[in-house]
């Protein structure tokens, strides 16, 4: 199992937001991810600077910890101009991008660009078309394409990405169709759990939720002949309700972890420590849980 944390990009660069990243790698974490949001709920009247940049700027100050979104959606994004930063912060990085990406939502990127909020429907045919299409502009020299959604003109990528054939995608999806485009464009996908559960439902339910999701996947898996086993399986904490707190102490981590190990996940992803926010929590514990956690779970 492997430990990684997101950092919300609220902090200016030189007062917090480098030493942030610093940190996290200094205490040995799996990966470090940042949300790719223009704003974002409880935080939208505050400080909320861009992913790519604040990815860039990540990149040049550490030197092993992998980086990348959590997540990234075509709300804003269009797969031409991703694909080149995306490209660029692979190079910085030298090869330690990852890409979460998923269909979007109702927040508010939806509608930041003066369009209607699209329906789910509406984000599922935008992102099954979003994602084929990244996925060749990331590993071809030169595409041309005209869909529905999206068009691309001889847009070369030259010289392609550091990672080969391509970054990674982790590919955030709970649906059939999102389930299908992991199944056959992810290196990994990303689950935070069932949100309806999040208001009333038990540590249980949220478990029950999760076994359910993953078998959902290798069914997808199998429609094409793929190993689910071939995925990495990453849980977000933060939205469902969670056996144990796992940040309220090492021993609630290493129950949390443990139960959801045993459902196949593989990696999971704790927020860093926001004061008077939905993600306070004790920084001691947070660090504890980075250094001791995996070791105290057998991991």
């Amino acid at each position: 199992m492997r430990l990684s944390t997101v950092i919300l990009p609220i902090d200016r660069w030189h007062e917090g937001g480098r030493d942030a990243w610093l940190r996290a790698e200094e205490l040995g974490f799996h990966a470090a991810y940042t949300y790719d949001h223009l704003s974002w709920r409880t935080f939208r009247d505050g400080p909320w600077f861009g992913a790519v940049p604040t990815l860039t700027a990540a990149a040049a100050a550490t030197t092993r910890m992998r980086l990348g979104t959590l997540v990234t959606s075509p709300n804003f994004r269009h797969p031409v101009t991703l694909a080149k930063d995306l490209i660029t912060l692979d190079d910085v990085s030298n090869g330690r991008i990852v890409l979460g990406i998923g269909a979007g939502g109702n927040g508010f990127d939806a509608t930041a660009l003066g369009q209607e909020a699209w329906t789910p429907r509406q984000r599922a045919d935008r992102f099954g078309e979003f994602v084929p299409l990244l996925d060749r502009l990331l590993t071809e020299d030169s595409v041309t394409y005209d869909g529905t959604f999206y068009s691309a003109v001889e847009a070369r990528n030259l010289p392609g990405c550091v990672q080969r054939p391509r970054i990674p995608f982790a590919v955030a999806a709970t649906g059939p169709r999102g389930l299908r485009l992991a199944a056959k464009h992810g290196q990994a996908w990303v689950t935070t759990g069932d949100p309806k559960l999040f208001e009333s439902g038990t540590p249980e339910e949220s478990l029950q939720a999760i076994r359910g999701q993953i078998e959902k996947l290798g069914a997808a898996c199998e429609e094409i002949g793929r190993e689910v086993d071939e995925l990495d399986k990453v849980l977000l904490t933060g939205f469902t309700p969670q056996p144990g707190r796992p940040l309220e102490s090492l021993d609630a981590f290493v129950d949390f972890a443990g139960r959801h190990f045993e459902l196949g996940i593989s990696e999971i992803v704790l927020h860093a420590p926001i004061p008077d926010s939905d993600f306070a929590a004790d920084l001691k514990v947070f660090e504890q849980i980075a250094t001791e956690g995996l070791a105290q779970l057998g991991r």
